[in-house]
């Protein structure tokens, strides 16, 4: 496994971009859209009309591959539309990472094809009171064929010395959650930006969603639930893999295992024997996860505004 990367979109991914050479004709808001698609072709063309409605500064289309259906023939039809096609193996992460590098606006709204996308799927007015609010990420309310309400609000604890991350079904404007279900959410992209973005070295989507956010937490950006935006997935809801694996423990490493000290972060030397108890990966990588972990701490270690055990004891206590 790589280092872990110390600045945004450290990993060059070959790709292939057709279209949006033409600006959309009636850009109502400083946000971008930033659509990641599952590699069908179902709904593809009403999604992308959709949004050429909603006055988006820009509309990038995310394209896991290319097998399934034409792109130059939709580059043609929308040509406002930017269609990027990695050309390797990639995560969620990476396709984010970089759909932020490809546009300047001030907030990036990523969905997925698994939503269902109308010409009202974010307002104007919504966009610019939610800007001025100038908050790292705004998580939608999120229903399921429109009745059946999905979980958004992720609240993190510890049980018997474990961290754990329970939800609540209770959808309330403006309360703190964890982190965005399946990355979906409007992002400011400069505090993405220098939060590092996504760590591409964490392969699992739930561990490398969960970096983000909760290394956003400690140092010191949010992530609010806002009921301006309402989104129903299609068919169901995200089932998210929280198997404990290499990914997990990286996650461990950067997030759980640092401390918080006077006015910086740090992993110290001695931490490493609480690390063999989380890892099964073996006494020699997990010497080298660990002396990565720890340069990377320490590289960072004035940005730390608290450590994990700080923030779930003030969790839900800030106004």
């Amino acid at each position: 496994m790589n280092s872990i990367p110390t600045i945004f979109n450290e990993r060059l991914i070959n790709r292939t971009v057709l279209g949006g050479k033409r600006n959309p004709e009636k850009s109502r808001m400083n946000v971008s859209v930033l659509l990641l698609n599952s590699g069908g072709i179902h709904l593809r063309s009403q999604n992308l009309e959709n949004l050429q409605k909603c006055g988006f500064k820009n509309i990038i289309s995310m394209e896991k591959n290319s097998s399934s259906y034409n792109l130059e023939d939709l580059a043609n039809k929308f040509p406002t539309v930017k269609f990027i096609i990695p050309q390797e193996e990639v995560t969620d992460g990476d396709l984010i990472n970089i759909g932020m590098s490809e546009t300047d606006a001030d907030y990036v709204f990523v969905l997925r094809d698994s939503v269902q996308i109308s010409n009202f799927v974010l307002s104007s007015n919504i966009a610019q009171k939610l800007i001025e609010k100038n908050c790292f990420c705004y998580v939608p309310r999120m229903t399921l064929d429109k009745l059946m309400v999905v979980d958004v609000d992720y609240i993190p604890f510890v049980e018997k010395g474990v961290f754990k991350v329970t939800s609540t079904s209770t959808v309330v404007d403006g309360r703190q959650t964890l982190y965005p279900t399946a990355f979906i959410g409007l992002y400011n992209r400069q505090k993405f930006i220098q939060l590092g973005g996504y760590d591409y070295t964490i392969k699992s989507p739930y561990w490398q969603n969960l970096d983000l956010s909760l290394r956003s937490w400690l140092w010191g950006e949010k992530t609010i639930v806002t009921t301006g935006i309402t989104l129903s997935f299609i068919e169901s809801a995200p089932v998210e893999d929280t198997t404990s694996n290499l990914s997990q423990f990286r996650f461990y490493l950067k997030n759980l295992a640092p401390v918080f000290n006077l006015d910086h972060g740090e992993l110290s030397k001695s931490a490493f024997f609480r690390t063999l108890r989380r890892t099964s990966c073996g006494f020699v990588e997990t010497v080298r996860q660990f002396k990565d972990a720890r340069e990377w701490v320490e590289k960072n270690k004035y940005r730390f505004k608290m450590d994990a055990a700080g923030l779930i004891t003030s969790w839900g206590t800030e106004k």
